[in-house]
């Protein structure tokens, strides 16, 4: 269980992680503000109290035994670069070479970079890439766990649903599908484009576990993560969010997908997470 203090530390971590989401975008010109900020909860909790990481990465003895994490929504980059420094992967200042030619911290995750498994970007595949990883890790009965980040408009593409079906064909219980259910993409609204609901009972029909939650709140991601990690079957966490949350402006609007803020509009947006 989260004790106050708990909450209350993941807070201030997830406030830094949004301005510093804004900083890395605003600095480079290029990124996607929207889906980092609805993830923020989803990563903050899930990288510092839930997972088995590896900060000092192959120098760790127990590097084998990491929990693994792959971020499928690629694009979202910012918030994982965000909470790696914060866990000392790099060191902090490194974020300000965000999508700087050369840079370990491309706009896509790329393996060069401490703490990342492998290159994302290509939306539909994460999954497929996780569940290869998990039959591996249970080859090897390796006790750790996989989990991949989605994002609910790559639901739309078939790859995602072939590989749900394997995962639960193969009775994978050591992957975690977290879906980030912010219900907007870059060409609008999720049920516009093609529609996903009802999402639970497609997932259910695929024999996976569900559990819906309010990805915004913090004791609700840690008990789903905490809950799904014990099931004896695969588990998608449907996490209800609101792309760009914590920004007024920015938030459920669908053209911040993949904009930066002008000068005015980052002066006005780190004044609103003060």
């Amino acid at each position: 269980m989260l004790s106050d203090n708990d909450v209350r530390n993941l807070e201030n971590l997830c406030k830094e992680n949004r301005k510093n989401i804004l900083k890395m975008v605003y600095n480079a010109q290029s990124g996607h503000i929207g889906g980092a900020m609805s993830a923020v909860e989803l990563l903050t909790v899930l990288y510092h109290k839930c997972m088995n990481v590896c900060p000092k990465w192959t120098d760790d003895p127990n590097f084998n035994n990491r929990d693994r994490f792959v971020l499928s929504k690629g694009h979202a980059s910012s918030v994982l670069y965000s909470v790696l420094s914060q866990l000392g992967y790099f060191p902090e200042d490194e974020l300000m070479t965000f999508r700087i030619f050369g840079s370990r911290l491309q706009g896509h995750p790329m393996p060069d970079c401490p703490g990342i498994e492998v290159a994302t970007g290509s939306l539909g595949q994460g999954l497929s890439i996780a569940c290869g990883i998990a039959m591996g890790l249970r080859l090897d009965k390796n006790p750790a766990h996989v989990f991949c980040l989605m994002g609910d408009g790559e639901l739309q593409e078939g790859s995602v649903w072939e590989a749900f079906m394997h995962c639960a064909h193969e009775k994978l219980n050591n992957i975690i599908a977290i879906i980030d259910r912010n219900r907007l993409q870059i060409d609008g609204c999720t049920e516009v484009v093609k529609s996903l609901d009802k999402l639970d009972e497609k997932l259910k029909a695929f024999n996976w576990d569900v559990i819906k939650i309010n990805g915004h709140d913090i004791k609700a991601v840690y008990e789903a993560i905490e809950k799904a990690e014990k099931a004896e079957k695969p588990v998608a966490i449907i996490a209800d969010t609101v792309k760009g949350k914590g920004v007024s402006f920015m938030e459920n609007n669908a053209g911040w997908h993949g904009k930066a803020p002008n000068k005015e509009e980052f002066a006005h947006a780190m004044a609103e997470l003060e």
